[in-house]
């Protein structure tokens, strides 16, 4: 589909008429100025997915706290005292939360970025605007959902005395690795969920089972050296990593090469990302 600009000028030989010239590839050269004219629409999308959350819940955003915190308790319970894997120091509910924040944070971005298009075709086939809009807007709800869930780690951090060190003030930083990683599976799994909507099962499926090869409920330090940088294929490791890094101050070590690993894959996944979505982005209205 090519997307056409018209212009108007005046024509020389007939004063009061116009002529109309139409210029292919226009919106394509001002597509990114376009995403920051429509950045109303950003804020309207994301207010309306915040407000039906938990639209019709009895408890409402209380949600945002019961789901990570139960999962907190199970891993503990597993992990810590069944099989009684160690905690760097620290206690085991902190290590198991201080990486249960990106992990939700991720896992609930791409869920929500994976169904945005499907959940707004009718948008997408009536009226144009920068279709990145709408994955980019999804995301903000999982990051609402993740500023609530960390009143659970200062309250944890409150109840064990935990004091953490100045290594706190970088958190922002690997917030925006954890979003960076979410929005670059996003993007795959939202322009491959438009043409093939078998998607929609797998991506639970891969938050399952992400949750479990990723170092959520034990420490990282427990892989074998010989097996770190392999593990640290899973980008999710660099990012837990590194929010434990931050939280946790100098109980907490960081693989480095395994981390330079998973930040490069990150980064690999977040520009393919947008590369596909532009790609696939002109046939999402007579698909979806």
């Amino acid at each position: 589909m090519t997307k056409l600009k018209i212009k108007r000028r005046r024509a020389s030989s007939a004063p009061g008429e116009t002529e109309l010239i139409i210029e292919a590839g226009r919106t394509e050269k001002n597509y990114w100025q376009d995403i920051w004219r429509y950045r109303e629409l950003f804020y309207f999308l994301a207010w309306r997915d915040i407000l039906v959350r938990y639209k019709q819940t009895a408890i409402g955003v209380g949600w945002a706290l019961i789901r990570p915190f139960l999962t907190m308790v199970v891993f503990t319970v597993v992990f810590g005292r069944l099989a009684n894997l160690p905690s760097d120091g620290v206690p085991y509910p902190i290590l198991v939360f201080s990486a249960m924040l990106p992990w939700q944070l991720f896992s609930t971005a791409l869920s929500e970025c994976s169904n945005s298009l499907i959940a707004n075709a009718n948008l997408l086939s009536k009226v144009y605007f920068p279709r990145l809009v709408v994955p980019t807007s999804a995301v903000v709800v999982s990051f609402v959902d993740f500023a609530i869930s960390g009143i659970i780690l200062v309250a944890l951090m409150v109840w064990f005395a935990y004091v953490p060190s100045w290594r706190i003030i970088t958190l922002p930083l690997f917030t925006l690795i954890a979003l960076a990683a979410s929005m670059g599976v996003g993007l795959w799994m939202a322009s491959l969920n438009v043409q093939y909507r078998d998607f929609r099962y797998i991506v639970p499926f891969l938050v399952q089972f992400g949750l479990y090869i990723s170092p959520v409920g034990f420490s990282s330090n427990i892989v074998p050296d010989q097996w770190r940088l392999l593990y640290s294929l899973n980008p999710m490791v660099g990012v837990i990593d590194g929010f434990r890094w931050a939280i946790l101050g100098n109980e907490a070590t960081i693989y480095w090469p395994g981390f330079a690993l998973s930040m490069s894959l990150v980064i690999l996944l977040l520009v393919s990302g947008i590369w596909y979505f532009r790609k696939m982005e002109r046939t999402f209205a007579d698909v979806i």
